[in-house]
């Protein structure tokens, strides 16, 4: 079975500081992560100074300004991102970053061999085409989207040159109500455009992930931080990571668990067939010669002797000999 790809979603959870930055990817390799993702961008290419905050922003940060001003605080430079991927590849796992605009395209593009394009820009034209360009593996999040959009989306990838799509089953909102996960959504994504379908999660805890895991997602994405009670948008909606490594490791559990699908014998039920199933023996003392009947004949375990689904076969024959009360019947 094809292992799950996990990214540990650090994002903006640096809170624009490196030095927590870089305790963000050890935890992430710590927990077992195959992936630690932050966020990049240019400011001024991605805001208005006119746009407000989220209502999810404000409520999580307990301030009222706008996304720029919020955003200044959150940005890291090109040269702290060079100094992750470095720092990444010292510490033996995969950097990631998403871009929210054609700089930071551009900017990545020398540092990482994949992207992960983030539901906001599902439906930015220029922005697609310039990813697909590149002609690197695209995992796409479709929070916010319908059927239509996902189509013309993947359409301007594919045709841009973009390499394999991975599409991820997403709701955004930060954390993200369990009743409007819908996991269900991973399945019918996986029939709709026949790719592998992950998911990314937002909700609380770790339930939703374990799930879609089950369900058969092939990458997994989790937002964590290192202390939820850190000020910043995403960190309430984030795990901390003692409960990352707990959800890597649960994730590692429902792979094994699910199997290769064929419902045969597993290697350590063999040993247990013949202790729990029964073999057909006596009730009572048999006679040689004495006509098999319900009457004295009975099922108890181990089942070692002859098979209960040959009672029939029993019925009306003779004794060969004499059986005792529990000896298994031979004939």
């Amino acid at each position: 079975m094809k292992r799950i790809l996990i990214i540990a979603e650090a994002g903006v959870n640096h809170n624009g500081d490196l030095k927590i930055a870089r305790k963000l990817v050890d935890a992430a390799k710590e927990a077992g992560a195959d992936i630690v993702k932050f966020q990049t961008f240019q400011v001024s290419a991605i805001v208005s100074k006119h746009a407000q905050m989220a209502d999810y922003q404000i409520k999580n940060t307990g301030k009222s300004e706008t996304q720029k001003e919020m955003l200044e605080r959150l940005a890291l430079s090109q040269e702290a991102f060079r100094e992750l991927a470095e720092y990444c590849r010292q510490c033996g796992i995969m950097f990631l970053s998403t871009p929210f605009d054609i700089e930071s395209i551009d900017f990545l593009d020398g540092l990482q061999e994949i992207w992960k394009i983030p539901s906001g820009e599902i439906t930015n034209y220029p922005y697609l085409v310039r990813i697909g360009k590149t002609g690197k593996r695209v995992i796409l999040s479709t929070g916010m989207c319908d059927m239509q959009e996902i189509h013309e989306a993947i359409d301007v990838l594919e045709k841009s040159g973009s390499g394999k799509i991975t599409i991820l089953h997403c709701t955004t909102e930060y954390p993200a109500p369990f009743d409007e996960l819908n996991l269900n959504a991973i399945r019918t994504l996986r029939k709709e455009f026949c790719c592998e379908v992950g998911y990314s999660d937002h909700s609380c805890g770790m339930e939703a992930a374990l799930a879609a895991a089950a369900l058969g997602a092939g990458v997994i994405e989790k937002h964590f931080t290192l202390d939820r009670g850190m000020p910043g948008p995403d960190h309430k909606a984030s795990i901390e990571p003692f409960e990352l490594k707990q959800m890597v490791q649960g994730i590692r559990r429902v792979e094994l668990a699910l199997g290769d699908g064929s419902k045969v014998p597993s290697h350590s039920e063999y040993k247990n067939r013949k202790i729990a199933r029964k073999s057909i023996v006596a009730k009572r003392v048999i006679r040689k010669g004495e006509v098999f009947s319900e009457e004295n004949l009975t099922t108890k375990r181990p089942g070692t002797g002859l098979s209960p689904m040959r009672w029939e076969e029993l019925m009306g024959k003779r004794a060969p000999k004499d059986f005792e009360e529990d000896e298994m019947i031979e004939i």
